[in-house]
């Protein structure tokens, strides 16, 4: 690895990049490639919309010669993410990734329903944490502290628009993932919509202690 590896803001010219790096991470942390027939599915939910609609939260750990090989994105409002999603981003991948008919059968049947369906993001019991983010990273760039530099930047990002906490929802599946962010002091949240067999809700403040 690159020792002058550092995180930076998010350019246009990220994008393939950071389409990889979901696929290749999407699946409990895991390369998803194996499990979903056309795994692009994937970054048209949890990576690009975001640089799309919130560029300026997003940011990369750029391996020293220009790569990205992580991220953090996310938004500031979760509701008014969830609106735009639906108004400006869903239009362009609802014919590749029709809803459909009944329950999900596949697992790329299970992600068209997600994509099809922003308003689940909007969680009444995580009201108190507007803010939601994404972060992956290559797994050869994994357990250096990246992690940590990525966050805070995000943490950062969110102080200077006022926002006081923030949410995410992961696989609970990922328990190397539930590790890092308890060191972070993420703490779960009850959600009664939400089966915790499969997901949990974790959240924080967006204060930056020093001691993560």
């Amino acid at each position: 690895m690159n020792p002058t590896a550092a995180v930076r803001p998010y350019r246009p010219a990220d994008a393939p990049a950071l389409d990889d790096i979901c696929v290749r991470t999407a699946h409990n942390g895991r390369d998803s490639r194996p499990v979903y027939a056309d795994p692009a599915v994937l970054p048209a939910i949890f990576a690009a919309p975001y640089v799309h609609l919130d560029p300026d939260l997003a940011f990369v750990l750029d391996d020293g010669d220009g790569r990205a090989v992580g991220y953090i994105l996310g938004t500031a409002d979760t509701p008014r993410f969830a609106e735009e999603f639906r108004a400006k981003w869903l239009p362009r991948f609802a014919d590749r990734y029709p809803a459909p008919d009944g329950p999900p059968g596949t697992p790329d049947e299970v992600m068209a329903k997600l994509l099809h369906d922003p308003e689940r993001m909007i969680v009444p019991e995580l009201a108190a944490y507007p803010a939601h983010l994404h972060i992956d990273l290559l797994p050869e760039w994994q357990g250096c502290g990246h992690g940590r530099v990525l966050m805070r930047a995000f943490w950062q990002a969110l102080r200077e628009r006022g926002v006081p906490s923030v949410h995410l929802v992961m696989a609970t599946a990922n328990t190397p993932a539930r590790a890092f962010y308890d060191r972070l002091g993420f703490h779960e949240i009850e959600a009664a919509g939400l089966d915790p067999a499969d997901v949990t809700c974790l959240g924080r403040t967006t204060e930056d202690t020093g001691r993560t």
